[in-house]
């Protein structure tokens, strides 16, 4: 995420187009900077972050609608601003999924990939699970447990601030008790209070203070740093994505002999005549000149909605007061001198989110989340088109024997991708044999999708994103290229990427399993 102040120079004024098909890579002085990685190479920095999980089944049961997901990042900044998140919702059923894209450091999109979900994951419980885990706190009793994580061994979790993460959680949860009105949660308000009152929390946490300088510290980063997610929920066969930036989740789903792609959020930026048309709203007339400038807010920020970001949030007042207090905690704060022009009427930022809801049903076959550094590159045709293509792929075995996540049936190892191929495979064979059946699927493929070139479907949507070239094809030396750019470089050609694509059970969605 890139956040534009009245400092930036000419040289971060980037050769990145906002266009799909990518930043173009000029010559001249910028690919003599670079050095020509190996295909070797170029393989391990993709897969460097590759992770996959599978749905455990037992003999046929406990068939889930999530066959399982593969994620991945590829790194722009140093370090990565970018964060993933995915666990399975032990009390309440389901699975959460979730991209986070920091800006101003990585600090408050750290915070919400530890933290959105057990918030959310509370928020859908109802009172009485909710009087038993507060009942065993008080208590010091074992806690049931709330989320299953499902992590990249090397994904970060800042131990530290375990303790302050918890009491701020308890808090939420005891105010959900005293709230209750006898009703089931419903899953859109539930996702709404869950996104507000983590960012509030952010926020009152650095405005607090605790007993740790550490910790001070860190809730100050939280805060004044930002982030935008975007989190799915999949639980009774029904898909809710909840939106806050510009981010995206796109569904997969079969059309014929090919593959639509469906839109289930909508990006909060200067491009959405509504989201325009809400901030204007939001603010005196005087204001509706400069409240949007350069397409972005207050000519620095182009996400909408964020969380964090308290400088877009707070009074000019308050933010000297928290600044001040604790001034010598805070070298580490990004921009702490930097106000926007024309701050008149705070806050000019929420974290409210758009929840959209789909049933899935026959067809449907994943989903991908994924930061806005990867949509700057591919459109969302094109990213649904290399997914299903990787999918396809995998039914031929080739990738399947490579495919890093294995599961065992009836003592027989069955990879992901190879398991998604088989049951499609069983599908059209029968198809084929029952009168009526319908047609046999097959796949329209883009120029050059090459997935048997990976073992993992957001791996193949990094390999496109960086490597697409001006016809549409995978340039592998492009690829190097990109790749061997400095750091110092490769933030002018492309964001940090995060992508994470849900893979959905066709046998359960098309009705086989009742």
């Amino acid at each position: 995420m890139r956040l534009l102040l009245r400092t930036t120079t000419s040289l971060l004024a980037a050769p990145i187009t906002g266009s799909p098909g990518g930043a173009q890579l000029h010559r001249g002085r910028s690919t003599r900077a670079a050095h020509r990685l190996s295909r070797e190479h170029v393989d391990s920095i993709l897969r460097a972050s590759e992770y996959s999980y599978t749905v455990p089944e037992f003999d046929g049961k406990n068939v889930s609608v999530v066959m399982g997901f593969e994620s991945n990042q590829l790194p722009s900044n140093s370090p990565i601003e970018d964060r993933r998140a995915a666990a399975t919702c032990l009390q309440s059923g389901g699975m959460l999924l979730g991209v986070f894209d920091g800006h101003a450091g990585p600090a408050c999109a750290q915070a919400l990939s530890e933290r959105l979900f057990y918030y959310v994951a509370m928020a859908l419980l109802p009172t009485a699970t909710l009087r038993h885990i507060e009942d065993a706190v008080e208590a010091r009793r074992s806690v049931p447990p709330v989320l299953l994580w499902h992590k990249h061994p090397y994904d970060y979790v800042n131990r530290e601030s375990a303790a302050l993460y918890f009491q701020s959680l308890r808090t939420y949860w005891q105010e959900l008790i005293d709230l209750d009105d006898g009703t089931q949660p419903d899953v859109a308000d539930a996702l709404a209070g869950a996104f507000a009152r983590l960012d509030s929390d952010l926020s009152l946490e650095a405005q607090a203070g605790t007993p740790s300088r550490c910790l001070t510290a860190l809730a100050l980063r939280s805060a004044f740093s930002g982030a935008t997610a975007c989190v799915a929920l999949v639980c009774d066969g029904e898909l809710h994505v909840a939106n806050v930036g510009d981010s995206r989740a796109v569904l997969g789903r079969r059309a014929g002999a090919g593959w639509e792609a469906v839109p289930l959020s909508r990006d909060h930026c200067a491009e959405n005549p509504a989201e325009v048309a809400r901030l204007h709203a939001e603010h005196p007339e005087s204001e509706r000149r400069t409240v949007l400038r350069h397409g972005r807010l207050l000519g620095a920020l182009a996400p909408l909605r964020a969380f964090g970001d308290v400088k877009f949030k707070w009074s000019q007042e308050l933010q000297r007061r928290v600044l001040e207090s604790g001034a010598d905690l805070v070298e580490g704060i990004g921009h702490r001198d930097f106000f926007p022009q024309d701050y008149h009427s705070p806050p000019y930022l929420n974290a409210r989110p758009e929840v959209s809801r789909h049933r899935l049903g026959p067809g449907d076959r994943f989903l991908v989340l994924a930061t806005d550094g990867l949509w700057e590159m591919l459109d969302m045709d094109d990213v649904v088109r290399t997914v299903g293509d990787y999918l396809e792929a995998t039914e031929g075995g080739a990738v399947a024997q490579r495919h890093q996540q294995e599961r065992r049936e009836g003592g027989s190892v069955v990879r992901l991708g190879e398991m998604h191929g088989r049951l499609l495979l069983q599908q059209r064979q029968r198809q084929r044999a029952t009168p009526g059946g319908g047609t046999t699927t097959t796949t329209t493929t883009s120029p050059d999708t090459s997935p048997s070139a990976d073992r993992n479907a957001a791996t193949a949507l990094v390999r496109r994103a960086v490597g697409r070239d001006e016809s549409g094809r995978v340039c592998e030396e492009r690829v190097a290229e990109m790749l061997g750019l400095p750091e110092e470089l490769a933030r002018m050609y492309r964001d940090d990427i995060t992508v994470t694509v849900v893979v959905f059970n066709p046998s359960v969605l098309d009705g086989e399993h009742r």
